[in-house]
């Protein structure tokens, strides 16, 4: 009775063993599950800076003439300024850019037999930077009325920056990581599972375009400066173990 009894013991003991044994390995064997999302962090924002850029030239057959006729022009393009209630600390006006110019002289059977000389254009551009945005603009589409003192002023489209950056991207980041998060939550959720670490963490491109423009995202990052009115965004993959 007593071996019988042993004999049950020892195969209950094998048969537990073995029971063990199968389950250890057939949960070290199963592949580790993980989650991949794409959040997304993206804010409005309005420029703070402003860069506006003008050129204006004269011609004349003395290179002396020229060169008085031109600053005579700088003068009254910076009293302009001036009465606009631009400082001279905050107006940078380049070198003077020296060109001969020359004319095409073709004869009566329209065949080129050579060039005429017809003067020195000297050239040059007027620049602005500056936080006061609003006043910059307006400056850009008023300064043609300088035509009509015979100043020959050609205004460009102003440029747009934002001085607060680095800031804006860690916030972005910040947004994106936690939107994907949160994505990754409801995926474990919805499947009956529960997020454990952090497997890995990888940034998007970020992206600058223009609001409501239509601007399309690029491989190497879209930085718009045409509009005042911004839209900066970046994506945030993570990777996320399951249990």
């Amino acid at each position: 009775m007593k071996q019988n009894l042993n004999a049950f013991l020892f195969s209950a003991a094998i048969v537990l063993a073995s029971i063990i044994l199968g389950y250890y390995y057939f949960s070290r064997t199963q592949p580790v599950g993980n989650i991949s999302v794409t959040g997304l962090g993206e804010k409005d924002f309005i420029s703070d800076l402003i860069v506006w850029e003008g050129n204006f030239s004269k011609t004349n057959m003395n290179l002396k003439t020229a060169f008085a006729e031109l600053k005579k022009d700088r003068d009254l393009i910076l009293s302009y300024m001036n009465k606009k209630g631009i400082t001279q600390k905050e107006v940078v006006f380049s070198s003077v850019n020296s060109i001969k110019d020359n004319q095409p002289k073709y004869s009566s059977d329209g065949k080129y037999i050579g060039s005429v000389f017809v003067g020195y254009q000297l050239s040059q551009t007027v620049q602005i930077e500056s936080e006061n945005v609003e006043k910059i603009e307006n400056l850009s589409r008023e300064i043609t009325e300088l035509l009509n003192e015979g100043i020959e002023f050609y205004s460009l489209p102003p440029r747009y920056y934002y001085t607060k950056l680095a800031d804006l991207k860690i916030e972005m980041i910040s947004k994106a990581t936690e939107d994907a998060r949160i994505r990754a939550e409801k995926i474990a959720e919805n499947s009956g599972s529960k997020l454990s670490n952090l497997i890995s963490a990888k940034m998007g491109i970020f992206q600058i375009t223009g609001q409501n423009s239509g601007e399309e995202f690029s491989w190497g990052g879209t930085f718009n400066t045409e509009s005042k009115n911004k839209t900066a965004s970046i994506t945030m993959k993570l990777t996320y173990g399951v249990k």
